[in-house]
């Protein structure tokens, strides 16, 4: 491949934010088209070449019972009313065109744009395209057996067909923002499929550029209000996910008018601010109240141990979960990912602790949003939730072990390779470190390959063996069916 010289914008994997809860607490305030699975028998429009599908519509189940949307299942994790599609995605479509380079550009906003539009001109051959931004989440999801669909934009282009031809292929139907783009300045350009520039030095280090770095306002600005179609979309769906990179397509008010009606449809929010939480938490009176609603509303959020950190100003990740969870309104779970270590969910009866999986990792492009995907199986199919965090933390092993997302994130049968092998790391070390300070934790629920643990008075400490995981879990993935039965 020809060396391109390009200047990017450092991605960094583990960004120390400037976050805080005291930033966090300000007062809140085009026809669409279908192309979904096969999923049951109502008719709707198709943005695609193939055969027409069918949304059935929702079967809804009284809030007011026991089994309400987001109530707490007999697990510990959450009964979600019958709705056809699992997972939506909101926004964040986008190609990546990944290139090697011998060494990342210095970070010159000037000489960054011009060699972008540089390598615009002439698109690369398409070995080097991938779907990314939430596609990788999406496409998780798709084969861990979950029914999912991607709302976002894309442009009437090649790299507009390319990504949908990835997300046809990968089985997940998409719901077209389009909007109205006549009053967007330089309205072509507006329109146009988001493209991703990643450029890989020989450390693996990654650099990241697109056109959204270089505009003042949001890339499809022009998008402002939910149609009946997205409407619909959201409304049919369990689970929709939500990231910080959703600022760089959407306005805050969209986002925030998204967020609402989910939670007014019983659709459970999943965020994630990734590295964007920085500069939100810094950005526009809009950002910072639209990034405070994520953080009141959602139901489960996710967040490294880094960001959990810089949130809170509580370097334990287990009291950082929890002061997290007391400031959110309708937060269920909040999820700290400690990479190589392992993971911690954290609700208010109890902590999960899972080591993580011994790989040897290639790229973490996509590991995080493969590591979701997990989540949301076990939050649908009311997984115990050590077996969460454990297919959880399998699924981002297993990214990590390939070369990039997009197509390359983990099929099936690796994550059933890493269960079955069942090499874990040092649980020993994390728990201690979990539980240095002490955390008012009623209940800790770890997954342990065998070793026993004394608890103080304070911690409650129950062994989950893994073996016991193993069991529960190989049956349903190795079957394809990925609806992993309840354990006491």
């Amino acid at each position: 491949m020809n060396r391109h010289a390009l200047a990017l914008k450092f991605h960094s994997f583990s960004p120390q934010y400037a976050l805080s809860l005291s930033n966090l607490t300000l007062q809140s305030p085009n026809p669409l088209q279908f192309r979904v699975p096969n999923v049951s028998s109502s008719p709707v429009s198709l943005r695609s070449r193939s055969s027409a599908a069918d949304v059935s519509p929702v079967r809804y189940t009284d809030v007011s019972s026991s089994s309400s949307i987001g109530s707490l299942g007999g697990t510990g994790g959450v009964v979600v009313a019958e709705k056809p599609i699992d997972v939506a995605t909101l926004g964040n479509l986008c190609v990546d065109i990944v290139l090697s380079v011998d060494e990342l550009p210095p970070n010159s906003r000037g000489e960054r744009k011009a060699l972008m539009d540089e390598l615009s001109l002439s698109p690369p051959d398409k070995k080097y395209w991938e779907a990314g931004g939430n596609c990788n989440m999406a496409i998780a999801a798709a084969r861990l057996g979950l029914q999912c669909v991607a709302i976002g934009h894309v442009g009437d282009e090649i790299y507009g067909e390319f990504l949908l031809d990835v997300l046809h292929e990968e089985g997940i139907g998409t719901v077209a923002l389009d909007g109205e783009a006549a009053n967007a300045k330089d309205a072509s350009s507006f329109c146009e499929t988001l493209i991703c520039w990643v450029l890989v030095d020989p450390l693996q280090r990654h650099g990241f550029c697109s056109r959204a770095d270089f505009k003042e306002e949001p890339a499809f600005s022009w998008i402002t209000d939910i149609s009946d179609e997205v409407k619909m979309a959201i409304r049919q769906s369990k689970v929709i996910f939500c990231n910080g990179y959703d600022f760089d397509d959407f306005s805050p008010s969209f986002i925030m008018s998204t967020i609402d009606y989910a939670t007014k449809v019983g659709t459970a929010i999943f965020f994630d601010p990734g590295p964007r939480g920085k500069s939100l938490s810094k950005g526009t009176p809009d950002e910072r109240r639209a990034l405070s609603h994520f953080f009141r509303m959602s139901d489960v959020l996710l967040l490294t141990s880094e960001e959990a950190e810089s949130l809170t100003g509580i370097k334990n990740p287990v009291k950082a979960g929890q002061e997290i969870l007391r400031n959110g309104k309708g937060t269920k779970w909040v999820i700290v990912k400690m990479g190589p270590k392992g993971s911690v969910l954290v609700t208010k009866s109890s902590v999960s602790v899972a080591p993580a999986f011994k790989v040897e990792v290639v790229d973490t492009v996509g590991c995080g949003d493969s590591f979701v995907a997990a989540i949301a199986l076990g939050y649908i199919r009311d997984m115990p939730l050590v077996n969460t965090l454990t297919i959880a933390n399998a699924v981002g092993a297993a990214t990590a072990m390939g070369c990039g997302a997009g197509r390359n994130v983990a099929k099936r049968h690796h994550v059933v390779d890493l269960i079955k092998a069942s090499k874990l790391n040092d649980e020993e070390s994390l728990l201690k470190e979990l539980l240095a300070e002490n955390p008012e934790t009623p209940k800790v629920n770890l997954l342990s390959k065998g070793m026993r643990k004394e608890g103080s008075n304070k911690q409650q400490i129950e062994i989950i063996s893994m073996e016991k995981v193993v069991s529960e879990l190989l049956p349903e993935l190795e079957l394809g069916r990925c609806c992993v039965k309840a354990s006491s």
